[in-house]
């Protein structure tokens, strides 16, 4: 692994942007650390430091890094795509997009497709065994919850076609078109109580944030333009705070009627504005401290295993705690004295099981070659469509009550455990099939 390390990074290209590979990084490490740093698990139960002590709930505008991701995936669909169309100009945009489809899709949702298998297993012979209760059924409904993420991701990366033509003919107004959006849809949920209007900015605030990513591709976000982006942002989604109905957590919290995140608010997209901005004002000095082998050389790794770490910190989170109850350690009251020293010790162990978990699944990580096909882009629309919708509803509904049908509403639609498996997996198999179709 570490020659392997070695060589890639000496390979990389001059002309590689190292900055985006460190934000893709930086922004899951911090979304990892902040869930082991807000959970506060006791004998009796699963809670949230943030609502333990509300007056952390400013560290999540720090913490919740998710637009940085969005944005930096924004960057990388562009260039993958528009290289796609260059090597290709012969094949059509049919088979331009189901070739764009998988091969974005590929280190994305192969791990993905194995967490879900080993947890639905486990999870199938858990309940068998009359198991399911305590931190055990707490974990099995919670592991999944990052999914979600996965589920947004899969949108954007379907609509990157059509939303990339938007750009190059509007520029910054298609991105005005999606904010403006977003502002429209909370105004009707919130001034004129339309009902179930506020979920289209699960689309609008998301791809708002990926849209500035294509602008960062063609390098319309330069020092000033990130300034204001940083400035305006943090000066607006202050605003809204403060006299608007949203709350101060940039996280959803439990009993709140409104969340920030779920779905998202236009003070998330207001919060997602500054940081943008604030990761481009960084730009030039990180890019001077990525020259350095050393610390380009651990960036790489990290890019490795990223989304194996993502997908299993949870899991080795709840492994730590079930363990520590196994032994009868003592777990303090939440944000207590005897609480926050023991903090680094849970850290270092859930960094400690992540590794182990990392090693076991890393390899599945790793994308698939594969000779140049001809696709077939409505089967891969249709695959990336299942896939979205498998996850998004694993992510509600968990592995908790795999036997007894529990459900959980998506787009109004009940969804159960073994529905959203059946999804997930068919819709992945409908895309890996649409990237190696013949004519």
């Amino acid at each position: 692994m570490g020659s392997s390390v070695r060589e890639l990074a000496g390979a990389t290209p001059a002309t590689r942007d190292r900055y985006v590979d460190l934000l893709r990084v930086a922004s899951l490490g911090a979304v990892v650390l902040g869930h082991w740093l807000m959970a506060a698990v006791t004998p009796d139960g699963v809670g949230n430091l943030l609502a333990v002590v509300p007056a952390l709930q400013p560290l999540t505008w720090l913490l919740q890094v998710m637009p940085v991701f969005f944005f930096v995936g924004g960057f990388s669909h562009a260039l993958s795509y528009r290289s796609l169309l260059r090597k290709r100009p012969e094949g059509s945009e049919d088979s331009v997009y189901s070739a764009f489809l998988r091969a974005r899709l590929q280190r994305l949702l192969r791990p993905t497709m194995v967490f879900v298998l080993v947890w639905g297993a486990a999870a199938l012979l858990v309940q068998l065994l009359g198991g399911g209760g305590g931190l055990t059924g707490v974990t099995l409904r919670m592991v999944t919850q990052p999914l979600w993420f996965i589920g947004i991701y899969l949108a954007m990366v379907a609509f990157t076609p059509p939303l990339l033509r938007l750009h190059e003919r509007y520029g910054w107004g298609a991105f005005a078109g999606l904010a403006g959006a977003a502002v429209a849809v909370d105004v009707l949920r919130f001034a004129a109580g339309v009902p179930y209007v506020e979920f289209l900015n699960f689309a609008f605030v998301w791809l708002a944030v990926h849209q500035l990513g294509f602008l960062r591709a063609d390098g319309r976000i330069r020092l000033r333009r990130a300034a204001l982006l940083a400035g305006g942002g943090l000066v607006t989604a202050t605003a809204l705070v403060a006299l608007g109905p949203y709350p101060l957590s940039m996280v959803g919290m439990p009993g709140e009627k409104v969340s920030n995140m779920a779905p998202p608010t236009l003070a998330l997209l207001a919060h997602g504005l500054w940081l943008v901005g604030a990761v481009e004002l960084l730009r030039a000095p990180a890019a001077r401290l990525l020259e350095r082998p050393r610390v380009w050389r651990t960036v790489v790794a990290a890019n490795g295993v990223v989304m194996t770490a993502f997908l299993w910190h949870l899991t080795a989170m709840f492994g730590v705690y079930g363990a520590l109850l196994a032994l009868d350690v003592d777990l303090p009251e939440p944000a207590s004295a005897a609480w926050w020293a023991q903090v680094p010790l849970r850290l270092a162990l859930a960094a400690a099981l992540t590794a182990a978990l990392v090693a076991a699944f890393r390899t599945f990580e790793r994308p698939a070659a594969s000779a140049p096909v001809q696709g077939h882009g409505p089967l891969a629309a249709l695959g990336a469509t299942l896939c979205l919708l498998g996850v998004l509803g694993l992510s509600m509904v968990g592995f908790g009550g795999l036997l007894d049908g529990r459900t959980a509403l998506l787009i109004a639609i009940p969804v159960s455990a073994p529905a959203a498996v059946a999804m997930t997996l068919g819709g992945w198999l409908l895309v890996e099939r649409a990237g190696r179709r013949t004519p």
